[in-house]
């Protein structure tokens, strides 16, 4: 598809676009927003949100549309717990109430625990082609840059109150009696947030005091460092002080009567900015174990995580042909054969190397394979190698990516790949998808699809010299197919194994099984013809040797 042809809208970020666009109008510039607390590890699900507002930014940008894509970092929160998987969970203790860019790193590498976290995302990031403007909030506030807000915000607090109350039942109303506060204040003595606004001067002059130190003073919001908006009113700000035209959110926020549809009375009411057009996002489930490197994270699986076992372009797969209000698990287990099955057959489509069911079908296939793209279409249709046959060969060859590399490049041609021999301008996605192939070997598969080749000179346990049929067939392969294997095809190399069982009366069955005991140690494995092709003439003769 070329730059300059609009795709249709069957996709939903298309979709999105267009709707945008719609509502507000041909302008100079959409800003599209995203951003999250870094208050613990940026899971798989907080990815979700970026990747969404990522892909309705490809797609304006698409429409030929001028984007801006902020993410706001709102580290100017409060540390309210230790997660379970932080280290020195005692020292983290002494800063709980404190802001979270003044909680030290306790991993210590950055110069706040917040920086930590956020560090982590921004350099996974450009990893799936993702390139927000980045907002640090605490920055922002300390800068003063919200006065404005702020003020407007203390102005309009009973008309806030109002707001914030119009969705919810008299038993959780704010009542008329309590006294409402938009803003908060971190003691400018002790830095926690125990503290109560006493009072405000309708200016600028904010007076409060600290339940824990006591301190007390009246505060200017144009020069305080200390002073912020609570988020349900901290958050439609935000949007007319960036002009957001966009912002997606989960539905937990999107449930009726939520905090957005809170946020959209404050915007629209106190601050005359219409709320972002917008859609709701589902939860993700994991399944599966995704390795050893997760295993002291409990259930909070990250980007990274993820990276470790789906090369880029498949992990921005996951999310493109997923509508965003549907829920889904991404696998670490078995299913990731399937998940690589899906995406190189939308490949293949996208490529026209195999024919879609209809015209609309290819469309679709070919808009999710052009979001999925970290950097914009390649040239030319990627080398495809299925991944459970690359598994296969990093088994065969003990992990080495080099070795198999070779492989592709001398063999790929009689490899059961359409494609021919491997070339040098298509190894990087090649290696990309081994080096997740061996993660998922090493750290994810189940103990039934990992084996290791019988390589050491010795002999399989079960075939010993009394073995009789199976020790006859296993010799026969030895002298009389292994001579000959390189001549032929994968269909009569696989004729020839069973016309050995044939020819000694036994059961093809427990033929496949004494070859994979010798080749192997297991029962069962790869199928049979092509894993003897895939590790070749000499390898066997090795193994095959000590019969």
């Amino acid at each position: 598809m070329s730059n300059d042809v609009v795709p249709k809208n069957l996709h939903w970020a298309d979709q999105a676009a267009e709707n945008i666009i719609r509502e507000r109008g041909d302008l100079p510039l959409y800003t599209c927003a995203s951003g999250i607390t870094p208050s613990g590890t940026v899971h798989i699900g907080n990815f979700r949100e970026i990747i969404s507002v990522d892909l309705v930014v490809r797609a304006l940008r698409d429409r030929g549309k001028k984007v801006r894509f902020i993410y706001s970092w709102d580290d100017y929160d409060v540390f309210r717990k230790v997660p379970a998987n932080m280290p020195h969970p005692e020292e983290l203790e002494k800063y709980l109430r404190f802001p979270i860019t003044q909680v030290p790193d306790p991993f210590g590498r950055d110069e706040s625990y917040a920086r930590h976290h956020e560090a982590d995302v921004e350099t996974m990031l450009p990893r799936v082609g993702i390139h927000p403007e980045y907002l640090y909030q605490a920055q922002r506030y300390q800068a003063n840059r919200y006065a404005e807000g702020m003020k407007t915000a203390l102005q309009n607090r009973q008309k806030i109150k109002d707001c914030l109350n119009h969705y919810r039942d008299d038993q959780h109303k704010i009542p008329d009696s309590e006294e409402y506060w938009p803003v908060a204040a971190f003691c400018a003595k002790c830095s926690k947030d125990t503290t109560e606004i006493d009072g405000y001067d309708g200016d600028y002059g904010v007076t409060y005091h600290c339940a824990s130190c006591g301190h007390t003073e009246t505060a200017d919001i144009r020069t305080a460092k200390n002073l912020k908006l609570g988020w349900r009113v901290d958050w439609p700000m935000r949007w007319q002080h960036e002009q957001t035209l966009f912002e997606p959110a989960g539905k937990d926020h999107h449930s009726h009567g939520g905090s957005f549809d809170t946020a959209r009375l404050v915007s629209q009411q106190i601050y005359n900015w219409s709320a972002p057009e917008t859609f709701r996002y589902d939860f993700i489930g994991i399944k599966g174990s995704p390795g050893k490197m997760s295993s002291s994270k409990g259930q909070v699986i990250n980007l990274e995580d993820v990276l470790n076992v789906y090369q880029p372009e498949i992990t921005r797969y996951l999310f493109a042909g997923t509508r965003p209000n549907t829920e889904f698990s991404i696998s670490f287990d078995l299913d990731v054969l399937k998940t690589y099955e899906d995406y190189d057959k939308t490949e293949r489509i996208a490529w026209s190397a195999q024919s879609a069911k209809n015209d609309e079908v290819y469309a679709k296939e070919r808009r999710i394979y052009e979001l999925s793209q970290v950097d914009g279409m390649p040239e030319s249709m990627p080398y495809q190698i299925p991944f459970r046959h690359l598994c296969n060969l990093l088994q065969i060859n003990s992990g080495d990516i080099g070795a198999v590399i070779a492989y592709l490049r001398e063999k790929g041609g009689t490899a059961n790949l359409p494609q021919g021999n491997l070339k040098p301008e298509q190894e990087d996605r090649v290696r990309t998808r081994s080096k997740c192939a061996w993660y998922w070997v090493t750290e994810c598969a189940p103990e039934e699809f990992k084996f290791a080749l019988r390589l050491d000179g010795t002999r399989a346990e079960p075939l010993r010299e009394d073995s009789g049929a199976e020790l006859a067939a296993i010799r026969k392969i030895k002298n009389e197919i292994l001579p000959v294997m390189d001549t032929l095809e994968e269909k009569q190399l696989s004729e020839a194994i069973y016309a050995v069982a044939n020819g000694l009366s036994l059961e093809p069955k427990a033929l496949f099984t004494a070859v994979y005991q010798v080749l192997i140690g297991k029962d069962q494995g790869p199928r049979l013809a092509s894993f003897m092709k895939s590790i070749g003439r000499a390898r066997l003769e090795r193994i095959l040797g000590v019969y």
